[in-house]
């Protein structure tokens, strides 16, 4: 039996929310997340309050499928979505958009009777790592799992995880030529004790998750199948089920803006801070005026919201761009590329490194030490901030530098550092 959501057992839930009304949603829960920041360090994910929040609001459900009960919203919504939340709260937003995004790839990547099974109700949620820390085995049935998966970011409230694994009964370097993507229900995995002592995204839920004689279905696996290099240049299971160009692109891509859209609300919420700290406070020298009033604060607040600016510009159009290579693959053009993806996600990640800058030269160097004092707002930011700034996707930056030029010029690619 199939557990397909249809239109007619829809229409007597909830309204339908628009795009803008989910946004303003958000944007009203803004104090709720600043307010509960330090609790959420403290619990390392964000409160069972705020989950069931989300669950009433349908923000699990932006990217999931119509099919399956979803609301199929477009990509650019959902980089407006993180952008709000991250203004909160930086480590709530990562954890939600982590375990919210992956609905693109398994809508994406996996067959109709996988998906059946996976989305079920419409109640999915799934964080995901890219690294290959496990081993699949293939045994009666489908296939066994073992091993434990670090920095599972959105773990806590996920109700599957998709990850990559090394075939067993491959020697190590021959099995990295051989990846398998695969979802593991909740069923299959333990989430370990072990998220919260970074000095930034304390409440990101980004435990480990250990595997143990995990066991998936067959087609819950898919063989010779890299998570972040997918070949869609003959379409995708996604496409041909759901009809919506979203499911026929690349991963790479949207990962990487996605990380710069939650680092676009981490700016503003620094900016936010640094705001607040100009309307209530006085210069710190002679002749002790307000901050609001002091042309070096203004010009150093006018700076920095400058740049976040163009930051958001950057990753919104990145948004857009993603979309219309998706919806021209759909429509039999020349299919989504490596070279296009790594083009997006460089752009992407040029707005990481002009959010860093920004916070960086203009607010942090002058809001204040009394700013940094341990669980002030300002403080928490800049942890989170950091953490971003040192994420492996922005350690990418030079060797995708050369990448993407090796992929325009027609010269073999090369992944090692020089």
């Amino acid at each position: 039996m199939t557990t397909t959501v249809t239109a007619a057992s829809r229409a007597g839930a909830q309204p339908e929310p628009t795009p803008a009304q989910l946004v303003e949603a958000v944007i009203d829960l803004r104090p709720q997340l600043v307010a509960a920041q330090a609790e959420t360090e403290e619990r390392t994910y964000y409160s069972e309050q705020l989950h069931e929040a989300f669950v009433a609001a349908r923000l699990y459900r932006v990217l999931q499928p119509r099919r399956y009960g979803g609301l199929e919203f477009d990509f650019p919504t959902f980089a407006r979505l993180q952008i709000e939340m991250a203004r909160g709260c930086v480590s709530t937003a990562w954890c939600w958009a982590l375990s919210t995004s992956h609905a693109l790839q398994i809508g994406s990547y996996f067959p109709e009777a996988a998906q059946d099974r996976i989305f079920g109700d419409g109640d999915f949620r799934c964080a995901s790592v890219a690294a290959p820390d496990a081993r699949a085995q293939r045994v009666d049935g489908g296939w066994r799992l073992d091993g434990t998966v670090r920095y599972c970011s959105g773990i806590p409230y996920s109700t599957h995880f998709m990850g990559q694994a090394l075939p067993a009964d491959l020697p190590p370097q021959e099995a990295a030529q051989h990846l398998m993507l695969y979802v593991a229900p909740r069923s299959e995995w333990t989430m370990l004790d072990d998220w919260g002592d970074t000095l930034g995204l304390r409440g990101s839920g980004s435990h480990s998750i250990r595997l143990d004689d995990a066991r998936i279905p067959v087609d819950f696996a898919l063989t010779d199948v890299n998570m972040v290099n997918v070949d869609v240049s003959g379409g995708t299971p996604g496409l041909a089920l759901h009809g919506n160009p979203m499911y026929v692109g690349r991963a790479l891509a949207p990962f990487t803006i996605s990380l710069a859209a939650l680092a676009v609300g981490a700016g503003y919420n620094a900016l936010d801070e640094f705001e607040h700290q100009m309307r209530t406070r006085k210069t710190s020298i002679p002749p002790m005026v307000p901050r609001l009033g002091d042309p070096e604060h203004q010009r150093w607040y006018g700076t920095a919201l400058g740049k976040l600016a163009t930051a958001e510009a950057l990753a919104i159009r990145c948004a857009e761009e993603h979309v219309e290579v998706c919806e021209r693959t759909a429509a039999g053009g020349p299919p989504y590329s490596e070279e296009e993806e790594q083009r997006i996600g460089v752009i992407a990640r040029e707005a990481m490194v002009q959010v860093w800058e920004a916070v960086d030269e203009s607010l942090v160097r002058n809001v204040g030490s009394s700013a940094f004092k341990a669980g002030q707002r300002f403080e928490r930011v800049w942890r989170d901030l950091t953490m971003i700034a040192s994420h492996r996707n922005t350690g990418f930056r030079e060797t995708t530098f050369r990448k993407l030029a090796q992929l325009h010029l027609g010269l073999p690619v090369t992944d090692g550092a020089r």
